[in-house]
């Protein structure tokens, strides 16, 4: 049971970390002169990925290469096979076509990238600066191409991301008090996730990776399940959609980017055998339905959830 807890409050502290390291780094930002469209792609965009980053970090550091890889590739398929799938159910997702002409392929590049450096059986710290160098293109492929057309709704949708949030602190000091506080929460909250869930692993007679791959990957995807399916039940399904494809970039190029950089991790067997492949999957059907009618049918969202449904099933019937 303290396990389990140990795994809650874990949540709990990086939600809340994320939250004030995006104030106080947006804050400083907004200081430094960075405009609302940067500070939306860069800093919002990494901000929500800040738990799966600080998680799989953790796990690397400890050793658990099942919760670091499995908590990213588990992330990227609940995102598309349960968030974005629920959107879908609650209102159809249209696309935003000239920013998925660009963010689509980006995706699926990123995730055949990091499918064939998985088959070399790790992921070292060549590939994460290869990673990293990767984000920072995108980036500036996003920057550039969203600049250049001011009114365009992925742009706007930027802007409004970055202005939605609190101006923060009048103090320079207040404000990096602020980020370092998120900072120092994310490192706790990875901490007693990663070990919690290690804990747990073991208990249950499971492998590590099955955790990182459930309990682990949708509990950092709670940010993304919120403003996702809030984003559908106001009306603005759209942002659904962006919100998942963004995350699974970030995800996979930031995230295993930095994790390799700093402790290079092992890709356990399992994850080569099943669960790549279902994340390779589950994006060529996401892209695929998009691409035939420009979005996301209600019909379409229950075939992913089911998908979902099958894939814990399946998971739940292996570690048994």
């Amino acid at each position: 049971m303290a396990d389990w807890f140990s795994i809650l409050a874990g949540l709990v502290i990086l939600t809340l970390g994320a939250e004030l390291l995006i104030r106080g780094a947006t804050a400083l930002a907004r200081r430094f002169g960075l405009s609302e469209l940067l500070i939306g792609l860069t800093l919002v965009g990494f901000g929500t990925s800040t738990p799966e980053l600080v998680s799989s970090v953790q796990a690397s550091l400890l050793g658990s290469a099942g919760v670091a890889v499995g908590n990213v590739v588990g992330s990227n398929i609940a995102n598309i096979l349960l968030i974005l799938a629920l959107s879908a159910l609650i209102a159809p997702i249209p696309s935003e076509a000239r920013a998925f002409r660009r963010d689509a392929p980006t995706l699926a590049f990123a995730t055949v990238l990091a499918a064939l450096v998985a088959l070399t059986g790790s992921y070292g710290r060549l590939a994460g600066a290869g990673f990293l160098l990767a984000i920072a293109a995108y980036i500036a492929l996003a920057y550039l191409t969203e600049r250049a057309a001011p009114d365009s709704p992925e742009t706007q949708r930027h802007k409004e991301e970055a202005a939605a949030l609190p101006a923060g602190p009048r103090s320079l000091i207040l404000d990096i008090v602020m980020a370092g506080a998120g900072l120092g929460l994310l490192m706790v909250g990875a901490k007693l996730l990663v070990s919690g869930a290690i804990a747990v692993a073991a208990a249950l007679g499971v492998s590590d990776t099955i955790i990182g791959l459930t309990v682990v990957a949708i509990g950092t995807s709670l940010p993304e399940l919120a403003t996702s399916v809030m984003a559908a039940l106001r009306g603005r399904s759209a942002l659904a959609l962006g919100n998942v494809v963004g995350s699974n970039i970030y995800n996979l190029l930031g995230i295993l980017g930095v994790t390799a950089l700093i402790a290079p991790v092992a890709v356990p067997a399992q994850i080569l055998r099943a669960d790549m492949w279902v994340m390779l999957a589950a994006t060529a059907a996401m892209i695929f339905f998009t691409l035939t009618r420009n979005r996301i049918e209600r019909w379409e969202g229950g075939a992913l959830l089911a998908g979902y449904a099958a894939y814990v099933g399946w998971l739940i019937a292996a570690a048994g």
